[in-house]
Formats: structure tokens, sequence, C-alpha cells
């Protein structure tokens, strides 16, 4: 499933093609929001923001598409009237006047006025977005010290949407690592230290994915890995999806367990 910072660089390139633009035509595959085509059509895209994993598509009459990718989703930017090349469904359609912005396959889809966002079921429960500019490690720090929290185990909770909303599996596993700390830790047994340490990592892990296109290693790293002939999938990341393999900063061998989903770990780093 894509994470904030993939979620947030295609909305990037969709604010890019569409924000402003005269609309030819807005389309759905779902028959119970095709009332709305027209309506939409003859306003603008005014904005698109990203909500943790969630997208709105906001248009300047008020209303706004929301849309989750969740594993199959992936929206696809075009010139006018051409189609993705891809054998995927197609969902969602706005269509301007040198591009278009298509959705795919995605099956979770809306159109909300401002009261439907603030009681959408799914957008309501959301905690600060990772990647808000807005967000700091202090007022991480802060979440992190909440007697609510104290007993959860990190590797569940930087799933939970509801504490920050962006995080996912490849970026649990990535924060963990930078932070030092085992997957198994609790809140309420961090000292000081290494809960600041993981509020800056939940920031400059996700920012560095947004920033570099999804690689979590240190940057300097990856670009000597990349030099070294190594590959993307193992030059990406200091330790997520390379169980049974060296760490890169202490040798040891990077483990695995299934922790709700799989998560990785280097226990010389983290123990």
């Amino acid at each position: 499933m894509p994470e904030g910072p993939e979620i947030r660089r295609a909305a990037d390139k969709l604010q890019k093609a569409i924000v402003g633009a005269p609309l030819r035509a807005v389309e759905f595959a779902f028959a119970r929001l095709k009332t709305y085509e027209e309506e939409l059509a003859a306003s603008r895209v005014s904005a698109i923001e990203t909500r943790g994993k969630a997208l709105l598509t906001h248009f300047a009459n008020g209303l706004s598409v929301y849309s989750h990718n969740q594993l199959y989703g992936r929206w696809y930017v075009v010139k006018a009237g051409k189609l993705a090349n891809t054998s995927r469904s197609l969902r969602f359609a706005v269509r301007g006047s040198t591009h278009d912005i298509l959705l795919y396959s995605a099956s979770d889809i809306d159109v909300l006025d401002e009261v439907g966002i603030a009681t959408h079921a799914f957008l309501h429960k959301l905690g600060p977005d990772v990647l808000s500019a807005t967000l700091t490690a202090g007022e991480l720090d802060a979440r992190l010290a909440e007697p609510r929290l104290a007993r959860r185990r990190l590797a569940d909770l930087l799933l939970d949407q509801a504490f920050v909303a962006g995080i996912g599996n490849y970026l649990r596993s990535e924060i963990l690592f930078d932070a030092g700390l085992l997957p198994t830790r609790r809140p309420g047994s961090l000292d000081a230290l290494e809960r600041a340490a993981l509020a800056r990592s939940i920031l400059t892990i996700t920012r560095r994915a947004y920033r570099l296109a999804g690689i979590t290693n240190d940057p300097q790293r990856a670009v000597q890995l990349k030099t070294a002939g190594v590959s993307f999938g193992q030059r990406r990341h200091a330790v997520f999806e390379r169980a049974g393999k060296p760490c890169y900063r202490c040798s040891g061998t990077v483990e695995t367990a299934q922790l709700n989903r799989r998560v990785f770990w280097c226990p010389g780093c983290q123990g």
C-alpha cells in the first residue's frame, strides 16, 4: 500500500497538472456519484490535499472528492484525452484543458462537502499528517508521552493512523531503526531521550522518503551503494525487506518477525 510520502508525491503531480485549469469533464465509475459529474465539471480544482494515505481533490464550488488508494489504487497524469497505459479499471477522472488526472482501481471514493469531510468515518479519526509542514518533533514527543499510549507496542502504534497519519509498514521499520528502538518497546518504557529520538526519527525518515522518492536509507550511503552497483531495492532501505542480510551500520544480521505485519530490525543497532 502506498504510504504518506508516495501519496504526497502523487498529489504534487496532480496539483501541477490540474489545479486552476478549465475542465472538460469529471467522470466517476460508480453510479451513486455520477449525479455530481456535471456540477464538478462546471467548476475547477482548487487544491489537492493529502491526509495521511487519503487524498482530497478540492473543487472551487465547495465540494471535494475523497479517495483512498488502499492496496491497488493508482493515480496517473496523462495528456488531455489520453488513457494511461494500464489494464486497471478507471474509477475517477478529472479532464482538464491540457492534462487529465486519472485514478485507477481504487474503490474508496466519495464526494463530500465541508461537513462531510469533518464527519467522514476515516478522516475525522486521523491524527496529524506526518508530512504536515506545521507538525513538530515536540508535538510528537508530547503525543508519545500520553498515558493512554504507554502500553502500546511501538510496532503497532506507528501503524495507527489515529496516532499520526501517513506511516505504513516500510516507514515504521525504518523509523525505529533510525531511532535505535526495538519494535517491541512501548512508549511508557522510553526515557526522555529515547522518546525525543523517536519523535525526530518519525519526521526525519518520512520527510526523507518524500524528498528522495521512497529512499529511507542514509542518503550518502544510498549514493555509495548505487555507485557500487547495488540494486535500488537493496539500497533503498536500511532494514526493511533485508532480513538475513548484514546491517549497513554494524554488519549484524537484520531480523524480521510478524508484528501485525512484517517488521524488520537490527538487534545490534536497536538492542
